[in-house]
């Protein structure tokens, strides 16, 4: 595969433009396209609108234009199947199969794996039915977590302190269908305390390889207070992850799950990201995601040392054990800049400036995600994570403080970010 492919990558967020950005340095991409893109990805490739669940629609277009390789980065679509949809059309493309995605796809399928192959994870108990799910909570030592088994946008969790909150929980959920088909199913689990962090790991379906850890700050305040959020910034290495932590996690959840859903018959092909928290007893598993994180992407791609379509390439043909991934010894992070109002209600529509004169400042790069242009060529928001602005150097000090500098070039109406990403470390 020698030849320059043209490339279609299924998405609109800040992951996608990263992903975009890194792909576009390799000898090996042609043409990039984004369906359906923002304001960002329209500089580095073409947006098409079509959207990310359109899976008919994205056929269409891939054997129209002659797509070498589409990359099926959110949640939906792999949750759909658009996979095997593209495989039943000889189409090429990156990412696991509906049956590999229903360890994101349905929480009480991922929960059920983890306890049948004895992988770390809080103790839970799923239900369908609203008036069982109240009896079982009677006896429950508080707090409780309760979650939506389908796809919620990370906005499906509760930490409920006490009875009433959970029973309200319940019922938003099971009762007056807050989250649709999603929460046809709810999963109640103990809550477990301890620092979280992000672990992703590329896999072809028989060979994996880790990323270095990262951590994602997931609360709309600072001190972690407020809703949860689809993540508010991103540091990455972690140093208290020691190597010994990592070989850890490594031993007891990365490698085994991979083993397990090749032994279940649903070998995954493509990016884990198992969501972990370190307790006392030991890392646990929180939640399962079947694709690159956002913010943490962001963050990764700028120490990302290997091409990445070379990587997505032998991801597909099986050939992943044949290559080493090399990561930059740097720091990196992501500060995300959100609309006022975010994750509740925002508006859209306002002019952004700043973008230009933050990137001239030494190794900052601006990840676009809810932006677009206006018919009258004005760069605006379009979403409640607006941009990512993502800085790399040698401490992790630095690299915060040339981010926040960077952050505070750029304007618009309402805008609202964390001062206090990776403050604790």
């Amino acid at each position: 595969m020698a030849n320059k492919q043209k490339i279609l990558i299924i998405g609109s967020g800040g992951r996608e433009h990263a992903i975009g950005w890194k792909i576009k340095q390799s000898p090996r991409c042609g043409e990039l396209y984004f369906a359906p893109g923002n304001g960002g990805t329209a500089s580095i490739g073409t947006n098409i609108d079509i959207k990310a669940t359109d899976i008919l629609g994205l056929i269409e277009f891939v054997k129209k234009e002659k797509i070498d390789l589409t990359l099926a980065i959110p949640d939906d679509p792999l949750a759909l199947g658009i996979v095997d949809e593209f495989r039943k059309e000889n189409l090429r493309i990156w990412g696991p199969t509906k049956n590999a995605a229903r360890l994101e796809s349905s929480k009480a399928f991922a929960k059920n794996f983890m306890q049948k192959h004895n992988l770390p994870t809080a103790k839970f108990e799923v239900f369908k039915n609203y008036e069982k799910a109240r009896e079982y909570l009677k006896n429950y030592t508080l707090p409780v977590v309760i979650k939506v088994s389908g796809l919620a946008l990370g906005k499906g969790v509760f930490i409920c302190k006490t009875y009433e909150e959970a029973n309200i929980a319940l019922e938003n959920i099971l009762v007056k269908k807050t989250f649709g088909k999603a929460g046809n199913e709810v999963i109640i689990e103990e809550f477990l305390t301890g620092p979280e962090i992000s672990t992703h790991a590329f896999s072809d379906g028989k060979t994996y390889s880790i990323f270095p850890t990262s951590q994602d700050h997931k609360r709309i305040g600072e001190n972690d207070t407020g809703p949860n959020t689809g993540g508010m910034g991103t540091i990455a290495p972690l140093l208290f992850v020691t190597p010994e932590l990592l070989n850890k996690i490594e031993k007891s959840i990365i490698a085994p799950s991979f083993e397990m859903m090749q032994k279940e018959g649903t070998p995954f092909e493509g990016l884990l990201y198992p969501g972990l928290i370190l307790t006392e007893d030991g890392p646990k598993i929180l939640e399962y995601n079947v694709r690159f994180g956002d913010p943490e992407t962001q963050t990764y791609m700028r120490l990302l040392d290997t091409d990445l379509l070379y990587i997505i390439d032998s991801c597909i043909d099986g050939t992943l054990d044949q290559i080493k991934i090399g990561w930059k010894k740097l720091f990196a992070c992501t500060i995300v800049i959100a609309s006022g109002g975010y994750p509740e209600n925002y508006e859209k529509g306002k002019i952004i400036s700043g973008i230009a004169e933050a990137e001239k400042l030494e190794n900052i790069i601006v990840f676009h995600a809810g932006t677009k242009y206006d018919e009258n060529k004005n760069l605006v928001t379009n979403g409640g994570r607006v941009l990512g602005v993502s800085a790399i150097g040698n401490t992790l000090k630095q690299v915060l403080q040339n981010a926040y500098k960077a952050v505070e070039k750029i304007s618009f109406g309402g805008m609202y970010y964390r001062k206090d990403i990776g403050k604790k470390h």
